[in-house]
């Protein structure tokens, strides 16, 4: 394989390739315009002479007396050979030449007409006897002021391009000095060139630029890239998708990508820290943000984006489910207690005792239930609360619903209600932990079939919230509490503000010890009849 050649050389090569071509160019249109200039001066000089000797007395004087001794031609070729033309003319009005440098032609008639009878000079390229000629030609007037002829005066082409090629040597000086100073200026810029790009030849940028585009476009996890002055300089496909910047074009600034908010800010650099977390619409992410320096130098940031939606509802269902087992764990207990007196009772004998202690039992267990799912729809809602009070249980906490807590309409968007009201709870016990005895909870759900709202408010005797604190509460990753198990805090309240906002409801904290929280969502009318159908359908 050949190698590749180094910037220096192929920026060199350009450069005098571009500099020959535009000097060819410009040497073929200097000539063109040089031989004109020159070819209008020489017949301005032609037409000069001709007048002259269209003024001479002894040219009219004998012009006018017929030019018996042939005087005209002596004065003409002395004039001629004075001045240089090529030929020198006197013509009288019968077209008859009375001077010529070839002496055949005096006495000879010329082909043309004699154009200067109209008392006029002209100028032009004459094909003349003696070969092409830049020619002049004037009037010749008797001493009385009448046209007797005209003088025609013409300098050959030959003496122009002599002119010409009188001017090549400083063309051809400037044409190397061009290219002289093109070849120092080529290396000066192919060494800022290298510099600018640290001292990376034109086939490792390619190369680079490959592999990053291969690189990039090929992993799950989002990358931007912005330069010193906060311009988006690159995005790959995944951090298009992630953060839905459809519209994204390089070069814009981000204010103009994202809105204001927790995101930008991480992405700005505004908010410091490793492994932020930021919740949107749509997705779980971990951001990252990376100033980047060469060579000292600020060239921006680098900024990854990761998916953790999936991960951390993992992690929190994996977090529910343990809860779940402890309950389950302290209800064999609870049951194998029960196993036990009922089989001491039917070893004793006490049939009558065993049978009733078994059926307040079972009663307790089902009208729990059973009072819970005749109170609150959908069932999946009921469910959700008594999973709770039994995890609540077993943390020593007392989980309950207010007497007079009813809810028959879960709205348009039961899944939500549920998020909502779980999160809320999940908040609450963690509010409680390390509270004193009695950790309680309370919820209470209820609809108001005439204002068309839903509300739904959870209150704990956990530390509450300070005044000041109330406004952060709901930002992401937000919290006053340690990680537990590797779960992510503060989320769960920020992903319930999320949701209410998307349902065009509201939530309120009440600050101080005993905080309660209240989220009311309104029920388009719209609404009614296909959420009340929904319901009826998970009841039968």
């Amino acid at each position: 394989m050949r190698r590749p050649r180094a910037m220096s050389s192929v920026i060199t090569r350009y450069v005098l390739v571009i500099l020959v071509v535009t000097m060819l160019l410009g040497f073929a249109l200097y000539s063109q315009v040089t031989r004109r200039i020159l070819d209008s001066h020489t017949e301005r000089l032609a037409l000069t002479v001709a007048q002259s000797v269209a003024a001479n007395d002894s040219v009219r004087a004998e012009m006018a007396a017929g030019d018996a001794d042939s005087h005209v031609q002596q004065i003409a070729e002395q004039i001629r050979k004075a001045t240089g033309a090529a030929y020198v003319v006197v013509i009288d009005r019968n077209g008859v030449r009375h001077s010529h440098p070839n002496q055949a032609l005096v006495g000879q008639r010329i082909e043309e007409p004699v154009i200067a009878l109209d008392g006029r000079t002209h100028v032009g390229i004459d094909p003349g006897s003696l070969g092409p000629s830049a020619n002049g030609k004037a009037p010749l007037r008797a001493p009385d002021g009448s046209i007797i002829g005209e003088v025609s005066v013409g300098f050959l082409e030959k003496y122009v391009s002599r002119q010409l090629w009188d001017e090549i040597p400083v063309l051809l000086l400037y044409t190397g000095a061009a290219l002289l100073v093109g070849v120092l200026a080529s290396l000066v810029l192919a060494r800022r060139l290298k510099r600018m790009t640290f001292g990376l030849e034109l086939h490792d940028l390619a190369s680079l630029l490959q592999d990053r585009e291969a690189m990039l476009h090929g992993i799950r996890e989002g990358v931007i890239a912005f330069d010193h002055q906060g311009r988006l300089s690159m995005v790959n496909d995944e951090a298009l998708r992630l953060l839905k910047l459809r519209s994204a074009t390089l070069g814009e600034p981000l204010d103009k990508l994202l809105p204001d908010g927790r995101l930008r800010d991480l992405l700005s650099g505004q908010i410091e820290g490793q492994d932020e977390f930021v919740l949107t619409d749509a997705h779980l992410l971990v951001v990252n943000r990376m100033p980047v320096r060469v060579g000292g130098r600020d060239v921006g940031s680098v900024v990854t984006v990761r998916d953790r939606t999936e991960l951390e509802a993992l992690l929190r269902e994996l977090d529910s489910v343990h809860g779940l087992t402890d309950a389950l764990r302290a209800q064999q207990h609870e049951f194998s207690n029960r196993i036990h007196v009922l089989s001491v009772l039917l070893s004793m004998g006490e049939y009558d005792e065993a049978l009733a202690y078994l059926s307040e039992i079972s009663t307790a267990s089902a009208g729990r239930a059973e009072e819970l799912r005749s109170r609150i729809a959908p069932a999946s809602l009921a469910a959700l609360l008594l999973a709770k009070i039994t995890i609540a249980a077993e943390r020593g906490m007392l989980l309950e619903l207010t007497d007079d807590s009813r809810l028959d309409n879960p709205g348009p968007d039961p899944q939500a209600l549920l998020t909502i009201v779980g999160n809320l709870v999940d908040n609450a016990m963690d509010a409680v932990t390390g509270a004193p005895p009695p950790r309680r909870i309370v919820v209470h759900l209820a609809y108001d079939d005439e204002a068309r709202l839903i509300t739904a408010a959870v209150s704990d005797s956990g530390p509450g919230v300070p005044p000041e604190l109330v406004d952060r509460l709901f930002q992401d990753g937000y919290t006053t509490k340690s990680p537990r198990a590797g779960l992510q805090r503060g989320l769960g309240l920020a992903l319930v503000h999320r949701l209410v906002n998307q349902l065009g409801g509201h939530i309120e904290v009440s600050s101080g010890p005993s905080p309660t929280f209240t989220v009311t969502l309104p029920v388009p009318v719209a609404d009614l009849d296909r959420t009340d159908a929904a319901v009826a359908s998970e009841a039968s």
